[in-house]
C-alpha cells in the first residue's frame, strides 16, 4: 500500500513540475502582451518575472538594430532564465540564425539550376551564388572572431566580415533587378529575408557596449599569418629582370617559354586553400582573357615585368550583356592576392558603359605599381579590405567604386573623357549602413586628367567630380593629394541631377584634408551636411593604421606604405 501511495505521490510530483515547464515555456512566447498568472507557486512567479526581465533586455537590445521584431523573434526563444541576455551571447545566437537562414538560401540557389531560368537571367543568378558561398564563409569567419576572446581586433575583423556579406546581398540585387523569369520573386524574397538576420548581427556587433570599436581609434594589430619566407619576400622586393624562374614559381609567357602559355592555366594549378604564397611570374606580353581567382584559390602572387609591358585586357561589359560584377577583365575573390608591375585594362571603350578591368572582393589584397586602365566602373573595390600604392588608375564615371575599406596612396588618378553630355567623377562609394566600417580613402596621391578633359573642362563642356553617393552613407576622404584644375569648384555630385530632396546628403561622409593644386580650394564646395573639411584627427582615422586595422598585414607584402599622415 505504501509503495502504490508513493508512486502515486512521485507520479503527481512528475505532471506538476511538467506542468511547471509548460506554463513558463508559454510564458516566454506569450508574455509581453499576456503575462500569465503564476502567483500560486512563489518559484514559477520568480522565474516568470525573471524571464519577462530578460525579454525585456532583448528587447531593448533589438531596439537598436535594423529589424527589431526580426531580431526579437530570433533571441528571445534562446532565453535562459539564469542567464541574463548580453551583447555578446546576444550576437553569437544572432549569427548562429544568420547561418542557418544562409544554409537554407544555398539550397535554394543550389536548385536553381533546375528551373526555367531564362537567359539573361544566369549570369546574375551565377553572381549571388558565388558571393553568397563568399557571405557563407564570412559568417563562419565572424562567428569563430565573436566565440573566442572577443577583444577588439577579433571584433573588428567580424565587423568587416559582416560589412562584406550585406554588400554581396546588395550586388546580388543589383544583378537580379534587370533579370526576369519565375525564379526571380522567391529569390529576391528569400535573399532579403536571409540577410535581415546578417543586418541585426552586425548593428549588435557595432554596439559600443559590446565592446566593439570604431575605427576611430582603434590602433591595433591583425592576428594575421606570416606568409613570406625569406626568398619569397627577396622575390617581391626584387625586380623582373632579377627573378629566378627556377625557383618555386609558376612562370607564364606568351612565346611558350614558361611553364603556362595563360596565367588561368597557372591560376587553375596552383594548389587550393594554399596557406603559403602562391607566386605566378607573367613575363611580358598581352594575354587577352578574363581571369577568375575564387576564394579558394587564396594568396596569389601575380608579378609582372612592367605595368605597361605585362598586360591583362578583356573587352566584356553590361552592354554586352554581362553583369557589372562579372564584366571584369581579372576578378579576385581569393584572400591575401598581390599583384605588382602588372597592368589590368578593359578595352570596350566609353560607349559600353559599365565595363570593368579589376574586381577584387578578397580581404587583405595589395596591389603596387599596377595600372587599371577603363573607362565606366574601372575599379571595383567591392569588399574587404584592400591597399593601393603607386597604382595609376585610368577611368571616366565612378571608376573607383563599391565597398570596401579601400586605400590609396601614391597613385595617378587619371580622368578620361566620357561620352558627349557626361560628367567625369572619380568615386562611387556604396556604404549602405552606419555600421559599416567600410569607406574610399585617397591619400598623397595625383588627381590630374587627360588633355582632352582639361580642356573641356576649361570650357565649361565637360564637368569633372571628386565623387558622388552611391548608396546613403558613402564614405569617401581625399587628405594630402594633388589636383588638377579640371576639379570643379563644387568637387562633388549628387547621385541624380534632380532638384528633389537626397537623404543620402545628410548621412554620407566626405572629406578633404591639406589638399593642394589648382583644384583643391575647398571655399566653393558643396554645403552638405555631410561634407566635411577634415582637422587633423578627423584625417587621421582614415590613414593606415586606423582605417586598414594595422600594419601587420602590409608589412608581409614587403610593399611600401605610409603608416599616418604627412607632417
Amino acid at each position: 500500500m505504501r509503495c502504490r501511495l508513493n508512486r502515486s505521490i512521485s507520479l503527481i510530483m512528475a505532471y506538476s513540475f511538467t506542468l511547471k515547464i509548460f506554463l513558463l515555456l508559454c510564458s516566454i512566447f506569450f508574455s509581453e502582451s499576456r503575462p500569465l498568472n503564476l502567483s500560486s507557486s512563489s518559484s514559477s512567479s520568480s522565474s516568470s518575472s525573471s524571464v519577462d526581465s530578460h525579454l525585456s533586455a532583448v528587447r531593448s537590445v533589438c531596439n537598436s538594430t535594423p529589424y527589431p521584431d526580426v531580431c526579437f523573434d530570433s533571441l528571445k526563444l534562446s532565453i535562459s532564465i539564469s542567464i541574463s541576455p548580453n551583447i555578446i551571447s546576444s550576437l553569437l545566437q544572432s549569427l548562429q540564425i544568420a547561418l542557418s537562414e544562409a544554409g537554407k538560401l544555398s539550397n535554394l540557389f543550389s536548385s536553381a539550376g533546375a528551373w526555367n531560368i531564362v537567359e539573361n537571367q544566369r549570369g546574375a543568378v551565377q553572381d549571388c551564388k558565388d558571393l553568397h558561398q563568399i557571405t557563407l564563409i564570412s559568417l563562419h569567419k565572424s562567428v569563430s572572431r565573436v566565440s573566442g576572446s572577443a577583444d577588439s581586433t577579433k571584433l573588428a575583423d567580424a565587423r568587416t566580415f559582416l560589412s562584406a556579406a550585406l554588400t554581396n546581398k546588395n550586388t546580388c540585387l543589383e544583378g537580379l533587378a534587370s533579370a526576369s523569369g519565375l525564379l526571380k520573386p522567391t529569390l529576391v524574397n528569400s535573399l532579403v529575408a536571409t540577410y535581415k538576420h546578417v543586418s541585426n548581427s552586425l548593428s549588435l556587433l557595432s554596439n559600443p557596449a559590446g565592446g566593439a570599436s570604431n575605427h576611430k581609434n582603434r590602433r591595433h594589430l591583425l592576428d594575421f599569418p606570416e606568409w613570406l619566407s625569406r626568398k619569397d619576400r627577396r622575390i617581391l622586393q626584387s625586380s623582373g629582370d632579377e627573378y629566378d624562374p627556377s625557383s618555386d614559381m609558376l612562370v607564364v609567357a606568351t612565346d611558350g617559354s614558361g611553364n603556362f602559355t595563360t596565367i588561368t592555366d597557372a591560376i587553375n594549378f596552383a594548389p587550393n586553400n594554399s596557406l603559403e604564397r602562391i607566386i605566378i611570374y607573367v613575363r611580358e606580353g598581352v594575354y587577352e582573357e578574363n581571369v577568375d581567382i575564387p576564394s579558394y584559390k587564396p594568396n596569389i602572387v601575380l608579378l609582372g615585368d612592367g605595368s605597361d609591358v605585362s598586360v591583362i585586357t578583356g573587352n566584356r561589359s553590361a552592354a554586352d550583356g554581362w553583369t557589372t560584377f562579372r564584366s571584369a577583365t581579372v576578378a579576385v575573390s581569393g584572400e591575401g592576392f598581390l599583384a605588382r608591375d602588372i597592368g589590368f585594362e578593359n578595352r570596350a571603350g566609353a560607349g559600353k558603359y559599365q565595363a570593368v578591368a579589376l574586381r577584387i572582393n578578397a580581404d587583405l589584397a595589395a596591389v603596387y605599381r599596377c595600372s587599371i586602365s577603363g573607362y565606366q566602373d574601372t575599379l571595383y573595390v567591392h569588399s574587404f579590405r584592400q591597399f593601393y600604392r603607386e597604382c595609376d588608375i585610368f577611368g571616366s564615371i565612378d571608376f573607383i567604386f563599391g565597398n570596401a575599406v579601400a586605400l590609396f596612396q601614391a597613385c595617378n588618378i587619371v580622368s578620361r573623357m566620357p561620352m558627349p553630355g557626361q560628367f567625369t567623377v572619380i568615386t562611387a562609394q556604396s556604404r549602405d549602413s552606419p555600421d559599416e566600417d567600410t569607406g574610399i580613402s585617397i591619400q598623397n596621391c595625383s588627381i590630374v586628367a587627360e588633355d582632352d578633359v582639361v580642356s573641356s573642362s576649361s570650357s565649361g563642356v565637360v564637368k569633372s567630380y571628386l565623387g558622388r553617393p552611391w548608396r546613403p552613407y558613402s564614405r569617401t576622404v581625399v587628405m594630402q593629394s594633388y589636383m588638377g584644375e579640371f576639379v570643379d569648384p563644387s568637387g562633388w555630385r549628387q547621385w541624380s541631377s534632380s532638384s528633389g530632396d537626397d537623404p543620402s546628403l545628410e548621412t554620407l561622409y566626405f572629406g578633404e584634408y591639406d589638399n593642394d593644386g589648382p583644384g583643391s580650394s575647398t571655399e566653393d564646395r558643396v554645403g552638405w551636411p555631410g561634407y566635411h573639411v577634415m582637422d587633423y584627427y578627423d584625417a587621421s582615422n582614415f590613414t593606415v593604421s586606423e582605417f586598414l586595422s594595422g600594419d601587420q598585414w602590409l608589412q608581409s607584402t614587403s610593399f611600401p606604405y605610409d603608416d599616418g599622415l604627412a607632417v
